[in-house]
């Protein structure tokens, strides 16, 4: 069994890791502002496919065998997000889809899934978070992608339990290579981009599968699996 000051030792040397490195990539951004007036962090690098992310919101996202059933903006805290009723084909299950596209060069994601959870709150009265758990899936290469590389994303899947309906949820911040629930990753990924002159979109995706009340939420990990790895792939071929 593992004792807790060694856990506690073990947590401290991975912030402190965390923290250096956020420092000698700030050090490494900052010097060459410094040197000639123009500040990285006040100019950063266009990102290239900014329209075509901000056209989530109008449009939603078309997913392979799946039907959308209606789409809106939702305000969803301080932000405008696209909420998508989507519908598997040839079968009724059906999902909420919340997409939350990047709207700016200084846009970061910062408290997404708060501000879902106060969403549901208001929306159904009640918002219960229950057997929650990290997940892990892949997306295989599409055939108009270069490389031959399968893309793994982590996300966060759990239960919702609301006085009306219970949800499986799954939710990630999704990125042109890969996947994270953590503003962090995106964080560290983005600013090694810019030293490169170039940046990481991001998209906020939250899935809300309908499911037994007060079930297990594992029932419906298939499904969100499966749905997770389409939102995944559409977002790499399109706006991202």
């Amino acid at each position: 069994m593992i004792s807790f000051s060694k856990f506690f030792k073990e947590n401290q040397l991975t912030q402190v890791a965390a923290l250096l490195l956020l420092l000698v990539l700030l050090a490494m951004a900052g010097v060459p502002g410094y040197l000639t007036g123009h500040w990285q962090w006040k100019q950063p690098p266009a990102v290239p496919t900014l329209h075509e992310l901000k056209q989530i919101r109008k449009t939603g996202l078309t997913l392979s065998g799946w039907q959308t059933i209606e789409q809106s903006e939702q305000q969803i805290g301080e932000h405008n997000w696209s909420l998508q009723v989507i519908k598997k084909e040839g079968s009724e299950s059906q999902a909420i889809l919340l997409l939350l596209p990047q709207n700016g060069p200084m846009d970061q994601p910062e408290v997404e899934w708060t501000d879902v959870n106060g969403w549901g709150r208001s929306r159904w009265g009640k918002w219960d978070v229950a057997q929650s758990r990290s997940a892990e899936f892949t997306v295989k290469p599409s055939a108009q992608s270069a490389a031959n590389v399968e893309t793994k994303v982590e996300a966060r899947f759990f239960r919702a339990s609301t006085p009306q309906q219970t949800f499986a949820v799954l939710q990630w911040y999704a990125m042109p290579d890969d996947g994270n629930p953590s503003p962090f990753h995106w964080f560290l990924a983005d600013q090694l981009a810019q030293w490169r002159k170039q940046r990481i979109p991001w998209v906020g995706v939250s899935i809300l599968i309908p499911m037994e009340p007060l079930g297990q939420v594992e029932t419906s990990w298939s499904l969100a699996q499966s749905i997770g790895e389409t939102v995944q792939a559409a977002l790499m071929t399109g706006p991202l």
